[in-house]
């Protein structure tokens, strides 16, 4: 029998107890009939995508959303079975869960752990309780530490916790007691990103225009925030190993790294994206076309947006994905996977960035500098379609997705 292929698994639920004024994440409230519901077809879903992937195994569990804690520890605890009943899962895999403060209780957190989620990822943003009231978040710092403390006494010892900068009328000095109070719990994890203004939120009404834009803080701010990130986490034993994520050694989150170094992964549940057999593609977003789906008889309807990658689409995205790891991009990986030059064929991009100061090389190593880490995204667009599509020389491989 040939080796099985590594594969990821994204599980999306998408309830909330209450939208939060910043998200535009495909979640929102619902009754506690419309889940079991849902959860049930993302059941029947889960098996048929193991009845036509038998080739592959996975690697990696993640459980986002939404608030996945939202649903009761059982129903967590019958997605996860589902999966081992239809899929090879590794004996070592990671398997994450996401979980707000207000959502979470002992008894859920029984069921995790029976489950086999050996990694539990909390929502808190910040630990300023006006701060939290302006997110739009149900939670206080007070609630958020009770639910670490129950997490703690479950005995889950690989915890996350999400920071949010940027947020409007914060201060640095609001912001490093923020990072003090959470590094004070020893987490294995955190991240820590900026807060974005998206089309369509609540906020973008608030802070969109110009002259909301006044509330955010500035860009020299911002700059002095992610600075002091780092050199607190330093101290305290953190390693960033990419752009906003820092980890204890060895509790880096093995699933995001595979997003970031090209591992395939397979999204179910509700608006889920996929990258699958060189072809990228998401499930029906609207969640009656979901529910309509037959799952046992044809997956097709509940695709969306099925795009062929072609090499060189997997080429630039090995840049300016892997780019955002600190160690950087390997040379030397690139030859193995497309039998090129990396350095030849980006060169022109590589030496721009390299002689401004924001990319830097240690062969076979190109990683980010310090000042390109705050110019990541100028330094990406280089890197982002400026291969030819020329298929004598980048064959596009169609193989069927199923």
């Amino acid at each position: 029998m040939s080796e099985k292929q590594k594969l990821e698994l994204y599980i999306h639920i998408p309830f909330c107890a209450s939208k939060c004024r910043y998200c535009d994440f495909l979640s929102g409230e619902s009754t506690p009939e419309a889940q079991r519901a849902y959860v049930n077809q993302l059941i029947e879903e889960i098996r048929a995508q193991g009845q036509i992937l038998p080739e592959y195994q996975l690697s990696s569990i993640f459980i986002g959303g939404g608030t996945p804690s939202v649903l009761s520890g059982l129903q967590i605890q019958n997605i996860i079975s589902a999966v081992y009943e239809n899929f090879v899962v590794e004996a070592d895999a990671e398997i994450s869960i996401e979980c707000n403060p207000g959502t979470l209780d002992a008894t859920k957190l029984e069921y995790y752990r029976e489950a086999g989620i050996n990694r539990l990822s909390l929502g808190l943003q910040s630990a300023d309780d006006e701060e939290l009231k302006l997110l739009g978040r149900i939670h206080s710092y007070n609630d958020f530490l009770h639910s670490y403390e129950l997490a703690r006494a479950a005995h889950f010892d690989n915890i996350n916790i999400d920071l949010m900068s940027g947020i409007p009328h914060q201060t640095l000095h609001k912001w490093r007691q923020s990072l003090k109070k959470v590094l004070r719990l020893h987490p294995e994890h955190i991240s820590a990103y900026s807060l974005i203004i998206e089309p369509g939120t609540p906020f973008a009404a608030l802070y969109g225009s110009e002259e909301g834009q006044k509330a955010l803080p500035g860009e020299d701010e911002e700059r002095e925030m992610y600075a002091e990130t780092k050199t607190l986490l330093e101290e305290f034993g953190f390693t960033r190993y990419e752009i906003s994520n820092y980890a204890r050694p060895g509790k880096e989150c093995r699933h995001n790294i595979g997003y970031w170094t090209g591992v395939d992964y397979l999204g179910v549940g509700l608006g889920a994206s996929s990258k699958l057999k060189h072809h990228r593609f998401h499930s029906e977003e609207r969640l009656d076309r979901y529910m309509a789906v037959e799952m046992h008889r044809d997956l097709m309807p509940l695709y969306q947006d099925l795009v062929a990658l072609t090499v060189a689409d997997e080429m630039e995205e090995f840049m300016y994905l892997g780019l955002r790891m600190t160690k950087g991009v390997s040379g030397a990986d690139f030859y193995d996977l497309f039998r090129l030059n990396m350095f030849d064929l980006f060169g022109e991009a590589i030496r721009k960035n390299t002689a401004l100061g924001l990319l830097e090389i240690e062969t076979p190593m190109l990683r980010l500098t310090e000042r390109g880490i705050d110019l990541s995204n100028r330094v990406f667009a280089d890197f982002y379609e400026v291969l030819p599509r020329n298929q004598a020389l980048f064959p596009d491989d169609p193989r069927n997705l199923f």
